[in-house]
């Protein structure tokens, strides 16, 4: 039987992972707060409702210029400024994914947005389904440089 000593320091050694755990828990939470926060307040409608597809399996370079790989969480929409975050939210499911728009498409009529493989994983869907869209955050507008 350990000693009354040794006993004291383990759980000692428990509360203070516990408190770790839990303020990493809570930073995490502040960063995903600070990161997905739209610029400016909007009300929780949503932007667009259409259907989604997916990708093609191979990586590919995109009309942003970037190679996107089927594990990163990106899409493709005719009209949003590159590097904009949307949530994506499947209307059959209830099922909720975070996207960075890294090129044009889809170019199918009634289609919004083409999603990469992990986000339509994340989804719950492998083909097209019903989603909407919600604008997180748009990137600052960058004045075009004269030459």
């Amino acid at each position: 039987m350990p000693h009354r000593e040794e006993h004291t320091v383990h759980c000692f050694g428990s509360a203070k992972r516990a408190a770790v755990a839990k303020l990493h828990v809570i930073a995490t939470a502040l960063l995903q707060l600070l990161l997905f926060e739209p610029i400016h307040a909007v009300d929780e409608e949503q932007d667009e409702c259409a259907l989604a597809s997916v990708y093609s399996t191979l990586s590919e370079e995109t009309a942003s210029g970037q190679d996107t790989s089927v594990n990163d969480r990106t899409a493709a929409h005719r009209s949003l400024p590159f590097g904009t975050l949307v949530r994506v939210d499947n209307q059959a499911n209830g099922q909720s994914a975070v996207v960075r728009v890294t090129d044009r498409g889809p170019f199918v009529s009634g289609r919004i947005i083409d999603l990469s493989q992990i986000a339509a994983h994340e989804l719950g869907f492998a083909d097209l389904t019903k989603v909407c869209l919600k604008i997180l955050w748009l990137p600052e507008a960058r004045p075009i440089k004269e030459k």
